[in-house]
């Protein structure tokens, strides 16, 4: 599966910040069990349940940036590095948090980079996965093969004003084009 080929997304889940909240909070109770010391929040957007999950195991958070996007715009084929691991995740649990698995290539690219800073253990978490996400995270709060919105992009400032992401309205109508060999 590509990287935001929306096409193959079944419909739209819209969530708002009070289920982002009880997302990460599932994730924490998860994490927690497992026993996870520290947490690396990959940003942009995955620091935001990876700050919430860190909150409530009231443990250290480390941010990395890998992104396909330059100026929220996707530009890169394959994840590029802009912020590297920590060295203080040497010797700890580690939980690599994202907020959306979609091929999971950005979060086993940085769980390995972790595991090579000599983290103990790695854990992968995403608040949200798609079923094709390959490798799926060992954590997911809710797995759906939706377009899922997240309050974050709902309205973003476009030539001054609020109005939808530009990217969340190409793909909700990327979903209703009759595909290739269909009616």
């Amino acid at each position: 599966m590509k990287s935001y080929d929306y096409t193959h997304r079944d419909g739209v889940q819209e969530l708002n910040w009070d289920e982002v909240a009880a997302l990460s909070h599932q994730l924490a109770a998860e994490l927690a069990a497992a026993g996870v010391d520290t947490v690396v929040g990959i940003a942009r957007a995955g620091l935001l349940p990876a700050v919430i999950v860190a909150a409530a195991l009231r443990c250290d958070l480390w941010p990395v940036r890998v992104t396909r996007r330059a100026q929220d715009c996707v530009t890169y084929a394959t994840p590029q590095w802009k912020v590297d691991v920590a060295p203080e995740v040497a010797g700890r649990t580690v939980a690599v948090i994202d907020e959306m698995a979609d091929t999971g290539e950005t979060l086993a690219l940085v769980a390995a980079r972790v595991q090579e800073r000599g983290a103990a253990r790695v854990i992968t978490a995403s608040l949200c996965a798609h079923t094709w996400a390959d490798p799926l995270p060992a954590h997911v709060a809710l797995t759906t093969d939706a377009l899922v919105i997240f309050p974050w992009d709902r309205q973003v400032l476009v030539n001054g004003h609020w109005a939808p992401h530009p990217e969340v309205t190409q793909a909700i109508r990327a979903q209703r084009l009759p595909q290739k060999g269909q009616g």
